[in-house]
């Protein structure tokens, strides 16, 4: 099944880096910006964390809630939030399985070799709860301005 525009957004509970649960449900009434990111501290997700970070107060002016989602632990998330006072929360997805229900997970390949993680995707979902916008593999430079541009 391919998730498309209009479709419901695959519900989700994961826990932040402090342990809190949040709920997409919880989140109706209010458009999210969740996007998905391979690891933390790397370049490339750095880059897009700190654009989002950059750009926090325009996403906050709209009123949209920015989640970013890996599968990285809650101290790892800890760690990068604060090296790089992220101002939003990093969801913990040990499993995989909220990625893969956004078909942000599976088979990638680097430097020739195979494995399994996450694929950098942006999923828009609408105060109703269904997807609005979705950009798959996103290039983390020009990624953020083109999301601002797109949710006016």
């Amino acid at each position: 099944m391919t998730l498309n525009i209009g479709d419901p957004a695959p519900d989700f509970s994961l826990p932040d880096a402090q342990g809190n649960l949040v709920n997409l449900a919880d989140l109706r009434g209010r458009r999210v910006v969740l996007y998905f990111y391979p690891r933390d501290n790397t370049p490339g997700c750095t880059k897009e964390a700190c654009a989002f970070r950059d750009a926090y107060s325009e996403f906050e002016g709209r009123d949209i809630v920015v989640l970013g989602v890996s599968t990285d632990d809650a101290k790892s998330h800890e760690k990068f939030a604060t090296k790089f006072n992220l101002p939003f929360p990093l969801l913990v997805d040990a499993d995989g399985k909220v990625a893969t229900a956004y078909e942000s997970y599976g088979p990638k390949k680097f430097m020739g070799k195979e494995y399994i993680g996450i694929t950098r995707n942006t999923f828009v979902i609408d105060s109703e709860g269904k997807i609005e916008k979705i950009y798959k593999k996103v290039k983390p430079e020009a990624h953020i301005q083109q999301l601002l541009e797109d949710l006016d």
